[in-house]
């Protein structure tokens, strides 16, 4: 898998977004474990708190299909440099590895490079729940 196909995706979803309010149109692509990609778009309603980002969109898709984890997610949106909101990266926390890939595309060889620990340090997941409380 070449990280441009997931670049391509993502690119692709963005028109796919649904933003009749904001206008902000956003565009995902997941790598699951399985090697399948995953696309997603944001998606609104006029109400807002049911609105869903397109990083989740692509994750729920993967997992929904079989996947166990995530591997890599391309991000792409209308601002330069669109970063995922905080509860998408808690999302990213439960089905992907602390050093998974997170690109920010704007253009198919336009990109930037983290990993989820560097946009999400301190996160809080599954192995919280389990260290002994005082």
């Amino acid at each position: 898998m070449d990280k441009k196909d997931l670049f391509k995706e993502a690119l692709k979803m963005k028109g796919r977004a649904y933003v009749p309010y904001s206008h902000f149109h956003v565009g995902a692509c997941a790598l699951g474990d399985n090697g399948k990609i995953y696309g997603g778009c944001n998606i609104e309603t006029a109400s807002y708190s049911p609105t869903i980002c397109a990083e989740r969109v692509a994750i729920f898709k993967a997992i929904s299909d079989g996947a166990q984890s995530i591997q890599a997610i391309a991000i792409t949106g209308d601002a330069k440099d669109t970063m995922p909101c905080g509860v998408c990266r808690q999302v990213m926390v439960e089905f992907a590895d602390p050093n998974m890939k997170i690109y920010i595309v704007n253009k198919e060889d336009e990109f930037k490079e983290y990993s989820l620990e560097e946009l999400l340090p301190f996160s809080f997941s599954e192995k919280d729940l389990k260290k002994e409380t005082r």
